[in-house]
């Protein structure tokens, strides 16, 4: 006789329990990050530890937002350099005069927006045509992109300065952005999900007289659309994260991203880590809100991804 009540097998139970405990692992540096912009100096510093403030305050967030102060917005002539006496581009500024932190948020969020738009619009398209195009080389095209995966970023520095340096980029934030739009693992990881798409699709868009774009547009990009949002969340985290390139690259105060303008807060002979946590607090806003506007194509593209041959 079925009484209509499922029984939950111990497995579940402990898949469950160890789920819980790795989540809160992974979540409790997010937790002392946010807690601690908001405690004191005393008890960020205390021997004792707090795992919960006892007294709230701003006093971080105030010396975040008034050690330095900078336009909102600065618009860079390219290559206007060439131009002028002094030899320095041509900058029109936009905006009021705000905390220098804004400024690098802005910074920070511009260069990872445009470099998450561009890469998904270029891997898909290289992806597509690599899955579904016949063309002399293809085999080996897609060779050296997957050893390009590879290859550390530091190998390739100089010359990515060398470049960036002769189109007048270096010390902007295209400097950032361009180079992340290259990333092979973006043109890989659009090539397994292009090949999912059916044959016989394509073939009667072009019986119906749809161009390339067309059939890309609305058939192409509406099947990949998991992959793009995967991608999408795997370009964003990259770029905001590549500490290593903004340092190499970016040198003015107004250029700086949130990391960078952080790290120059910093005393030479102390570490303000009430400061360093409100900084990490304020970088956090945005890859939590981007993590959870794609979180669903996230997981489909991950789940989709894992079953390809």
């Amino acid at each position: 006789m079925d009484s209509g009540i499922k029984r939950i097998s111990p497995y579940k139970v402990f898949s469950m329990i160890l789920l819980v405990i790795l989540a809160l692992l992974f979540a409790f540096p997010l937790y002392w990050i946010v807690t601690g912009a908001f405690k004191t100096r005393a008890a960020i510093n205390a021997t004792t530890p707090d795992w919960f403030p006892q007294e709230w305050v701003l006093d971080n967030f105030k010396t975040l937002f008034s050690r330095q102060m900078a336009p909102l917005w600065e618009l860079g002539v390219p290559f206007s350099s060439h131009f002028t006496k002094d030899g320095n581009p041509i900058i029109f500024t936009a905006g009021p005069v705000v905390p220098a932190a804004i400024r690098w948020l802005v910074n920070t969020v511009f260069m990872t927006v445009m470099a998450m738009i561009l890469t998904c619009i270029t891997a898909s398209m290289a992806g597509y045509v690599l899955a579904k195009k016949r063309f002399r080389g293809k085999t080996l095209l897609f060779s050296l992109i997957v050893c390009a995966m590879a290859l550390p970023k530091q190998v390739i520095l100089i010359p990515l300065i060398r470049e960036m340096s002769a189109l007048s980029l270096y010390n902007t934030l295209w400097a950032i952005i361009f180079p992340t739009v290259g990333w092979p693992f973006g043109v890989f990881l659009m090539k397994q999900f292009s090949e999912g798409i059916p044959g016989e699709m394509l073939e009667a868009a072009r019986i119906d007289g749809a161009s390339e774009l067309k059939t890309f547009t609305k058939i192409v990009v509406p099947m990949v659309k998991p992959g793009i949002g995967a991608l999408a969340i795997f370009t964003f985290i990259n770029c905001w994260n590549d500490y290593f390139l903004q340092l190499i690259m970016l040198s003015s105060t107004n250029k700086l991203s949130i990391a960078l303008g952080i790290a120059k807060l910093q005393a030479e002979n102390s570490i303000d880590y009430g400061l360093i946590m409100a900084g990490g607090t304020l970088a956090a806003v945005p890859i939590i809100v981007v993590f959870l506007v794609f979180q669903k194509y996230f997981t489909q593209g991950i789940t989709m991804g894992a079953v390809k041959g």
